[in-house]
């Protein structure tokens, strides 16, 4: 497998251990992670195939490191990579926004030549509505550490094994 660099934000530190599941199943020898507080466009550049992860706050805001990372992504050449998206939500308090901020990066990176990979079906989630929703699936996978933690490590180990297939 090529290289894979998984860039997160995190405020609490879900999505951060998320980030390093993500790594151990896929590899730490074929994993690098960055926290977007420091990373940079050319850090994107450097990999093959990239993770992106923000946690969506409140009523669909993006997590802070992430945002101001936005303008790193829109000025890497992501053409020919292949990307996937995850992110942390809480589906019972915040369901009109479930995920929001895997839509807004999904949105941001869609036009600039990359293939995007890792499409989750939304059975299994709670929810009434969603930007990181396209034609019935999540862009992305999408974490609820709040109210469905108990689910996180196999909805992480699928998605890895799914993203072994589509990044090769």
């Amino acid at each position: 497998m090529k290289n894979i660099g998984i860039f997160y934000g995190s405020l609490t530190g879900n999505t951060e251990s998320a980030a390093k599941q993500i790594q151990k199943e896929l590899g730490a020898d074929v994993a690098k992670i960055f926290d977007t507080a420091s990373a940079k466009a050319s850090d994107i550049e450097q990999f093959s195939n990239l993770i992106f992860a923000s946690s969506t706050w409140n009523d669909g805001d993006m997590e802070e490191d992430f945002e101001d990372f936005l303008p790193e992504i829109s000025s890497a050449d992501l053409k020919g990579k292949k990307v996937a998206i995850f992110g942390c939500g809480d589906q019972d308090s915040y369901p009109d926004t479930f995920v929001d901020a895997i839509g807004e990066i999904y949105e941001a990176i869609k036009e600039k030549g990359c293939d995007i990979v890792g499409m989750v079906p939304t059975d299994g989630y709670d929810f009434e509505e969603s930007k990181a929703v396209v034609d019935e699936k999540f862009v992305g996978l999408p974490l609820d550490e709040e109210n469905q933690g108990n689910l996180t490590g196999d909805r992480i180990k699928t998605w890895v094994n799914q993203l072994k297939t589509e990044f090769d």
